[in-house]
């Protein structure tokens, strides 16, 4: 990525973070949210060049910026959601939970490209998957009860040229010294996105053990599904973490779309200083519908025959030390179409910060 779309990526993060941050700087916030977690920004990059060497195909690369609010009342006047966010919430009462201890807003943005295997073919590889890219803007509310989060999220977004895949991977191919990719002629067209996703989180840990200076371990179940143009699966899973304060939330880096909607800690519970963990996870997918395979949904164009059972399982570590997250993780995905040479790859690098 060049160093204009780096500056343009950070000043974007920083845009979604400043509500959160500027109104839990008032007086009437802090006096409702005294002793609850702050509002958070996190920022995942996703590429198949951390994955295994000399591979770049299928999910080559991705971009996602999180920006969650601290723990709300309500989505209407509570004195710690910016002016922006009333007004969105007026549209989707539907989605927002209720009669939970503890409930918070989600905004995220990001970008996904998609690549056939042989980067120096400019016909089209009609046995191999398309040439896509999709922008996704996302809201989502997640609801927590003790060890158990409901989290609902709605996306819209753009598929095709107007997403700015080829501009975006020859940036970074530049930039890393490698060529870039011949066949974008042939990329799925312009296309505009919906997506709802619902998921199920419970995690299983011994009372106590989160943020306490020991050694310790938990297990988180996930399922849950998605209805949409972009995809629609049904979906369930579980990662298992070990270290040292592991921190009382729902998951380390996940893949999941619905899984960037970790809630925070609950109140009292927020760790303090140097802590550490390792983590493994897995997903399993039915998928009924994905559009970087199946083509577009009402004009002719390049498809491949998908397989409706796909799994993940990755691995990683992940650092905290004061408002500051760094995770490290690596994926492995089963085939997802007839045909497919090598199983897809790819490493996330994400970076998170409390205000």
């Amino acid at each position: 990525m060049s160093g204009a779309k780096s500056l343009f990526a950070a000043l974007l993060g920083a845009a979604l973070a400043w509500p959160w941050a500027a109104e839990a700087a008032s007086p009437e916030c802090a006096a409702s949210r005294a002793g609850m977690p702050d509002p958070a920004i996190t920022l995942r990059l996703d590429n198949d060049l951390f994955g295994t060497e000399r591979q770049d195909q299928g999910y080559t690369s991705g971009l996602l910026i999180t920006s969650m609010s601290p723990n709300l009342a309500d989505y209407r006047s509570d004195p710690c959601l910016p002016r922006v966010g009333r007004w969105l919430n007026r549209f989707f009462d539907w989605l927002q939970p209720g009669g939970f201890e503890q409930q918070n807003m989600v905004v995220t943005f990001g970008q996904s490209i998609f690549t056939p295997s042989d980067d120096l073919a400019t016909e089209l590889l009609v046995d191999d998957r398309p040439y896509a890219a999709a922008l996704l803007f996302g809201i989502g509310y997640n609801a927590r009860q003790g060890n158990d989060l409901r989290t609902t999220q709605v996306r819209f977004g753009i598929l095709g040229p107007s997403a700015r895949g080829k501009e975006v991977q020859a940036n970074w191919h530049d930039w890393i010294g490698i060529e870039t990719f011949h066949g974008w002629d042939h990329q799925l067209r312009d296309e505009p996105l919906l997506q709802l996703i619902k998921e199920r989180m419970r995690r299983y840990a011994r009372e106590g053990a989160a943020g306490e200076e020991r050694w310790s371990q938990d297990f988180i179940v996930h399922w849950g599904g998605a209805l949409g143009n972009y995809a629609t699966y049904a979906n369930v899973g579980a990662e298992w973490r070990i270290g040292w304060k592991l921190p009382d939330d729902f998951g380390s880096t996940p893949l999941r779309p619905a899984g960037e909607n970790t809630a925070p800690a609950r109140k009292g519970r927020q760790d303090r200083g140097w802590a550490g963990h390792i983590f493994g996870t897995v997903d399993a997918r039915w998928v009924l519908h994905d559009i970087t395979l199946d083509g577009n949904s009402w004009k002719d164009s390049h498809s491949v025959e998908k397989k409706d059972l796909v799994g993940d399982i990755g691995y990683g570590m992940a650092v905290t030390k004061g408002r500051w997250k760094l995770a490290f993780a690596r994926y492995f995905r089963s085939y997802e179409f007839d045909g497919q040479k090598e199983r897809p790859a790819f490493g996330s690098i994400t970076i998170s910060r409390k205000f």
